[in-house]
């Protein structure tokens, strides 16, 4: 028998028991769409984290109280525990800094009350800010000007809008030099912001930015604030750079030799390095979970394979008698096992990548078709139906031709 000729032979006894072969499928075709929608999936998000969330730059850094990510309590209740960092922090970083190209300072404390004329919105991110910061954000304006540091020095009641803004509550309306209402102060807009799109389904638009210094005024000077910075290069520049902010808060701080910062620095690839062990963790759980409904389903290809000796006993025989050798019916079997679960990794490897890329489809995500995630599919669904065939391939390569032959169906 040839190599063709097992895989024809394979394929009629799939199409001759539909609903069994089916079943028999069902495990290999879900623990491979498992694998291919956990790696697409993951792939996908981690260029989206890389470009949209983390969209720092190589060679930005963030100063902060505590770390933006906070991954238990004991890290949460030793952060509250912590001095704020107050503007005149930033300013002393400012003064020190020579490895930084470009310093600035911001604080939002979450959605606060926006108003204009009789439209309003509760969900708007209220930010406090110096001009600094819009390098740092990326932010380009579609018309007005941006703050600069002389409405910074007289705590100007100035405001620059995101488009959702404009959208929800001045339509058809040129808001430059418009007066809106921050949490019922009045605050003029002089510039609004390039539209910047969604991230995680959330809008990026909705948010008025103020100087830092109104900010505190009205919110209270008792708000800790962020230093973010840009250092005059990546590597070992970015790290000369954040020692020497470091050194400077350490010592505003009383921070005492040898002890940890009261304060968290954190960089881009600090970012992604958290969220690269996070999916990581999520990955090899999904993981560990196909290869458990794997071994299921290869023991049901087993259980069948060996169903299907016993009901070809006779043809087995014949073979024999013709001339098969233990090796040839070896084969046979095999061949038919490995393309009984190849077709079901197949199926799998589409089901997988339709299901990614309607979740993708769902929360606005890229979801790229990666190669290797599709061989290793194919191999692994191949290799389950090798390994688990052997079994019943051996059995049928030892039967005795003329007991093969006597046997009644």
């Amino acid at each position: 028998m040839t190599f063709l000729e097992a895989i024809r032979i394979a394929l009629q006894s799939l199409w001759g028991s539909k609903l069994r072969s089916a079943l028999t499928l069902l495990g290999v075709v879900i623990s491979v769409a498992a694998v291919i929608t956990v790696v697409t999936f993951v792939a996908g998000i981690q260029d989206y984290v890389a470009e949209k969330v983390f969209n720092l730059g190589a060679d930005v850094f963030i100063i902060s109280k505590v770390t933006p990510v906070i991954t238990n309590i004991d890290q949460f209740l030793e952060g509250q525990k912590r001095k704020d960092i107050t503007l005149e922090d930033y300013e002393a970083v400012k003064e020190a800094c020579k490895g930084c190209s470009l310093l600035g300072a911001s604080t939002f404390n979450g959605a606060g009350h926006v108003k204009y004329e009789q439209q309003s919105s509760s969900d708007t991110w209220v930010r406090g800010m110096t001009p600094g910061m819009v390098a740092i954000f990326d932010l380009d304006l579609s018309s007005g000007r941006m703050m600069n540091e002389n409405d910074v020095d007289r705590r100007a009641n100035i405001a620059v809008v995101g488009m959702d803004v404009v959208d929800n509550l001045m339509p058809g309306t040129d808001p430059v030099g418009k007066e809106i209402r921050v949490e019922g102060q009045p605050y003029q807009v002089v510039g609004v912001a390039k539209r910047q799109g969604k991230t995680l389904g959330q809008s990026r638009d909705n948010w008025v930015g103020i100087p830092i210094t109104s900010y505190l005024k009205q919110f209270g000077s008792h708000t800790s604030i962020r230093i973010s910075g840009k250092a005059n290069g990546v590597g070992a520049r970015l790290d000369s750079a954040i020692d020497e902010v470091r050194s400077v808060l350490r010592a505003r701080r009383h921070d005492l030799p040898g002890a940890p910062d009261s304060f968290a620095a954190e960089t881009n690839a600090s970012f992604l390095s958290l969220w690269t062990n996070l999916s990581g963790t999520f990955f090899l759980a999904m993981i560990g979970i196909a290869a458990i409904a794997l071994v299921v389903s290869g023991i049901v290809i087993m259980n069948i394979m060996l169903v299907t000796v016993t009901e070809r006993t006779r043809e087995i025989g014949i073979r024999k008698a013709l001339g098969a050798r233990q090796g040839d019916v070896l084969l046979q079997f095999l061949i038919e096992s490995s393309t009984m679960a190849s077709i079901g990794g197949m199926l799998g490897v589409f089901l997988g990548f339709a299901v990614a890329k309607g979740i993708s489809a769902l929360i606005g995500m890229p979801a790229p078709i990666k190669l290797w995630a599709i061989a290793a599919g194919l191999l692994v669904a191949t290799s389950t139906g090798l390994f688990f065939g052997v079994y019943p391939a051996r059995k049928a390569a030892l039967l005795n031709p003329i007991t093969a032959l006597g046997h009644e169906m």
